[in-house]
């Protein structure tokens, strides 16, 4: 059956592939500047696991139900209240950790170096303080060069993973313990080794891996770690920590606990509802006061004021006391705002378009090489990075004169900003009362770049800012892609408010606008880049707003993020998207085409099951195990007696499908046009259709076979215990044949059984079979053992495993004429694993899949449709 399936997804992605290079409009292109020779794109990979969001409403199930209370319901609750603040606490204290060590190693590298280079200045060394900072950033960049080696998935910024994880995709380690240390400790690397990548959207990911694993109490990559702690084994559960540490990630990166609610929720989590909202804000709001707590109390020595919210700080923005024309932004102002993010959109897409690029040669001429290779390349990258760095900041900068004036604020936050954005100023080869724009830029910390373009009143030449925006754009789309922990939130803001900063300064110097506050026109700018670039518009708005505590921003933001994301969408995806695409993860849209609608159920559905029935022989339950790697199976009995009646000759009539054993591979077509026809006739109607083929064989006194499957569906399940499980050697008439359905049953739950011994012999009663309790049943969650690594020589081949005690009786079913957009919104909203489509009688005709409902999917099964029309 594997076999099988193998070749129709090689023959299917054959033939998408050959149609979309003859038959794709230049509007279908979604990546710019891609043209109609390129090569094709990335189809979703079938290896990708679903989670599981539903219920498993089996016999060790509900026998928990049966001894639950109110009382023990509400204990339950209380308890994921208290691992939801403690998911909230270690986030923040993980997002504390990495703040000192980035600061702690960003000053000892600067003030080593600044000094060298004022000292070098005079005598004409410049020569050894580029090579001290060399040393720096390349022996930092090593280092987290080597701990992506030790967890590969901890590259990059995470977010795609994390966004998949909540849209119901299972991605390889994502979420262990070993993932987080590597992700901590490497970001910690790479922001101080020069790189242009923040350390906010690791923060994410590492919010999410403290949401899976704080509730299990136990660790894969630490074995000894682990506690009898009996709550929270199930994707379920799990999926919702997930989205709390998320939540908690964000809120800690910039302070945003309402942004970080809302990112869960925009970003990923198919299942939503109003106790979880309220939990996710809860997390949110003790990772952001934890981290505010610590920061307050070690920076200012005033423990509890709570005045740094988050690791991003973006200041208050307010004009001088001196400049009374001034004003944060006009109704007027509005337009240019407007321009900026029509502007932003083809940056982000520009950029995106790049990445993808990149992305896709190192994809292929990187990762197959060995891993030494991947980090030459980072080193690489940090070596060009620095040399750029160091060559712009004594070269290509201009001397400006200092501002007089300072904004001053009335708080102790305020003046902290107002004390770090002038000891930021960096006065390399200029003269007194002036400072170096481009090495005020470059030599420093992102954060306190980002500070000089939102509160420096002195003013940056435009030259300066021009070449400080293209050495940016380019060195962070290289950056972000190689093989070390790096976020983009930061360097996309950064790049944005040079933009918007150049912005103010041309519309003040060439237009004569005087009312304008540069600070404004630096947010929005960064605003309109990074929407461009992540294509975020609620959660991200609300972020920039709570960053910047001035809820005036509100409209403007707003305006922007949602003009540079239609204006991005127009060209290509987000980058997080695209680089979803480019893994190969099948991830699920809000909704599906309103022409998708044209397709039905059974167009779309897997026709080709590999099943179990209620009573196998161990021999069979292995063989199916180790031959298929399907992660569920459709629980049937069949009715061997009838079997001749449903076929005749050359054609098969069942499963409400007519067709002939030569064109098995048109079935989604033939059954549709059967369907349109017959709706929902149960497949034993079927036979009146065809008495012409048939008559002369069928005896006169054969009962209705309708009314004998009605009655097979209230008899008990029958003992079969076949010798042979089903395979490909089986003809078509003998896997095709009809099949009542009774439940799902998944391969976890058989290899359970099999490690725990559960079966029965021949001559026994299957009551004599041991029961599995569900703590049993859930004990190796979410590792559960793999089947080839099982020695099952203690077990008796002709033994008998009695499955239905364990499979879900009551999963949700389709019937095979319900539409595409009904099968979607079911399977997204209720997190499906696997959808079964039943027909009139109880007979499964086929299941859906995760892969089954993919954009790429639906568009060649949708071209089948009008090829066949």
């Amino acid at each position: 059956m594997a076999g099988c399936r193998g070749s129709l997804c090689c023959c299917c992605r054959w033939c998408c592939c050959c149609g979309e290079r003859e038959t794709r409009t230049p509007e279908e292109l979604t990546i710019l500047g891609e043209t109609q020779e390129e090569e094709d794109e990335i189809l979703p990979r079938k290896d990708y696991e679903s989670l599981d969001y539903d219920r498993c409403i089996n016999d060790p199930y509900l026998e928990v139900l049966e001894t639950m209370d109110n009382k023990k319901g509400r204990r339950y609750e209380a308890v994921k209240w208290m691992v939801v603040f403690a998911i909230g606490v270690c986030t923040g204290l993980v997002g504390l950790f990495v703040d000192f060590f980035v600061r702690l190693f960003t000053q000892l590298k600067f003030g080593v170096v600044q000094s060298s280079v004022e000292e070098c200045s005079q005598k004409g060394c410049l020569a050894l303080s580029l090579l001290e900072l060399l040393g720096f950033n390349l022996t930092f960049v090593f280092l987290a060069s080597l701990l992506v080696l030790i967890e590969p998935v901890a590259a990059g910024s995470g977010i795609p993973e994390v966004k998949c994880y909540l849209n119901g995709v299972k991605v390889p380690g994502i979420v262990r313990l070993r993932t987080l240390l590597c992700k901590v400790l490497g970001v910690l690397f790479s922001v101080a080794g020069g790189l242009f990548v923040g350390k906010e959207g690791p923060m994410i990911h590492s919010g999410s891996v403290v949401g899976a694993g704080l509730p299990q109490f136990q660790s894969i990559s630490l074995r000894k770690i682990q506690f009898n702690f009996p709550y929270f084994r199930s994707d379920r559960d799990k999926r919702d920590f997930v989205s709390a540490g998320a939540a908690a990630g964000v809120a800690a990166a910039f302070g945003a606990p309402i942004g970080g609610t809302l990112f869960s929720l925009e970003e990923g989590s198919s299942f939503w509802n109003q106790g979880l909202t309220w939990k996710v804000l809860f997390c949110s709001m003790s990772a952001t006061f934890t981290l505010n707590f610590f920061r307050s109390g070690i920076q200012f020595g005033s423990w509890g004021s709570f005045q740094l919210p988050g690791l991003l700080n973006f200041g208050e923005f307010k004009c001088s006391d001196s400049d009374k024309k001034c004003h944060l932004w006009t109704a007027m102002d509005l337009g240019f705002f407007v321009v900026m993010g029509v502007i932003g959109g083809l940056l982000g897409a520009t950029f995106n378009c790049l990445n993808k690029r990149l992305a896709k040669y190192r994809m292929r001429n990187v990762h197959p090489k060995p891993k030494l290779v991947r980090v030459l390349e980072s080193l690489l990258v940090s070596l060009v990075t620095t040399v750029v760095v160091f060559v712009a900041s004594m070269v290509l900068g201009e001397c400006r004169q200092m501002s007089s004036s300072s904004q001053i604020g009335n708080d102790s936050f305020q003046l902290q900003v107002t004390e770090d954005v002038n000891s930021s100023i960096k006065t390399f080869f200029c003269p007194n009362d002036t400072y170096n724009d481009m090495a005020t830029l470059f030599f420093n910390p992102q954060e306190s770049a980002i500070l000089q373009l939102f509160h420096q009143d002195g003013t940056f030449s435009p030259v300066t800012l021009a070449l400080f925006f293209i050495l940016y754009f380019l060195l962070a789309c290289w950056t972000y892609g190689v093989s070390v922990p790096s976020g983009l939130f930061v360097p996309s803001l950064l790049c944005g408010a040079a933009f918007g900063r150049l912005v103010a300064n041309v519309l003040k110097s060439y237009i004569g606008l005087g009312h304008i506050y540069s600070g404004t026109f630096a947010l929005i700018g960064a605003a309109a880049f990074l929407g461009g670039v992540v294509r975020m518009t609620i959660s991200l708005t609300v972020i920039l707003i709570e960053s910047t505590n001035e809820i005036t921003y509100g409209l403007p933001i707003m305006v922007t993020l949602m003009v540079a994301k239609w204006t991005g969408d127009f060209f290509n995806k987000g980058i997080y998207d695209i680089h979803v695409g480019l893994r190969g993860v099948p991830l699920l849209e809000w909704e599906t085409e309103v022409e998708m609608d044209k397709l039905r159920a059974s167009d779309i559905m897997e026709p080709n099951l590999t099943y179990v029935y209620p009573h196998t022989r161990i021999q069979s339950l292995v063989s199916i195990l180790r031959t298929t790697v399907h992660h569920a199976f459709p629980v049937v009995t069949e009715n061997r007696g009838n079997e001749k009646e449903f076929m005749k000759g050359n054609q098969l009539i069942s499963n409400n499908i007519k067709f002939k054993k030569s064109s098995i591979l048109t079935r989604a077509g033939e059954q549709r046009k059967r369907s349109q026809s017959m709706k929902s006739y149960p497949s034993s109607e079927l036979r009146n259709m065809c008495d012409e083929h048939i008559a002369s064989e069928e005896p006169a006194e054969k009962e209705d076979l309708l009314q004998q499957m009605l009655e097979r569906r209230y008899t008990p399940y029958p003992n079969l215990y076949p010798d042979q499980s089903p395979s490909e050697d089986w003809t078509m008439e003998e896997r095709f044949r009809p099949l009542t359905f009774h439940g799902l049953i998944l391969r976890s739950q058989l290899v359970t059984l099999l490690v725990r011994g559960v079966c029965y012999s021949e001559s026994q009663s299957s009551a004599s079979q041991p029961r599995l309790s569900y703590a049993e049943m859930a004990e190796d969650y979410p590792r559960y053992p793999d089947i080839h690594d099982l020695d099952l020589t203690l077990l008796n081949p002709r033994m008998i495993v009695d499955v239905t005690p364990y499979m879900n009786p009551s999963p949700f079913t389709v019937s095979p004429n319900t539409h595409v957009s009904q099968v979607f919104n079911l399977f997204r909203t209720m997190g499906l694993r696997h959808l079964p489509v039943v027909n009139a009688v109880g007979e499964i005709v086929g299941i859906v899949t995760r892969h089954n409902l993919t954009s790429e999917f639906l568009q060649a099964r949708l071209r089948q449709h009008y090829q066949t029309i």
